[in-house]
């Protein structure tokens, strides 16, 4: 199966998936801050026969597998693991699909949505329209900014930052100034091909490669940055 390559459209965006034969997520080492450090997981769930009938016979309403080890990874998803301020890696992504719980969103598909010290990771998956299934992106949220600050994994600037870029992709064409005073990012994490910080009081993000401020993501995609 190897050098098979995939597109879905995920929020307007095209995700290229490249699939290595015998690579699945389970078998890539820990990558990034300490957020990431949690386990392996062992795989649990379906177990699976191998074969491409097996998956042209699923339909979208069928469930994802259970199984961590069976998923491929798209490139999109390669690409968060190594991004600043992202907060997802493999083990994570691993742990969300063998325990997490399993929801069906209308505008990605499948998810898979794990809670761990306030904060939840969010898996998407397909496994329907290729012979084996993939991750397709990942991202977290904070929904309990006390546990969250309270925990080993994280610190107040990693909280911030997973705050201001959940709200800048929540509310995409958005001005989001009183949200982003209250946040203080002083290390830089990439968002639309910029490297951006925060200061407190200061109802913008800026990038520390071209110095260019800005209210929105929207704003954030439109300017190239030439830092």
């Amino acid at each position: 199966m190897g050098g098979e390559t995939f597109t879905w459209v995920y929020n307007q965006y095209a995700i290229m998936a490249t699939r290595e034969s015998g690579r699945g997520v389970g078998e890539v080492s820990k990558i990034g801050s300490s957020s990431e450090q949690l386990s392996q997981p062992e795989s649990t769930g379906h177990s699976y026969s191998g074969t491409t009938t097996d998956f042209q016979n699923r339909t979208s309403e069928d469930p994802p597998l259970r199984s961590p080890s069976l998923y491929s990874q798209t490139e999109h998803f390669r690409e968060r693991l190594h991004q600043q301020g992202r907060y997802v890696s493999v083990p994570i992504a691993s742990e969300a699909i063998s325990v997490g719980q399993m929801r069906w969103n209308t505008t990605d598909g499948w998810r898979f949505s794990l809670v761990r010290d306030g904060i939840r990771y969010i898996v998407v998956v397909s496994d329907t329209e290729t012979p084996s299934p993939v991750i397709v992106t990942a991202w977290t949220e904070i929904i309990d900014r006390e546990k969250a600050l309270n925990s080993s994994h994280l610190c107040e600037d990693d909280i911030y930052t997973i705050e201001v870029r959940s709200e800048l992709s929540n509310h995409h064409s958005e001005e989001i100034p009183d949200l982003i005073r209250s946040c203080v990012v002083s290390r830089p994490f990439e968002i639309c091909g910029h490297s951006v910080v925060t200061e407190l009081g200061c109802g913008s993000v800026e990038c520390v490669d071209c110095g260019s401020r800005f209210r929105s993501k929207q704003d954030l995609s439109e300017c190239y940055c030439n830092g």
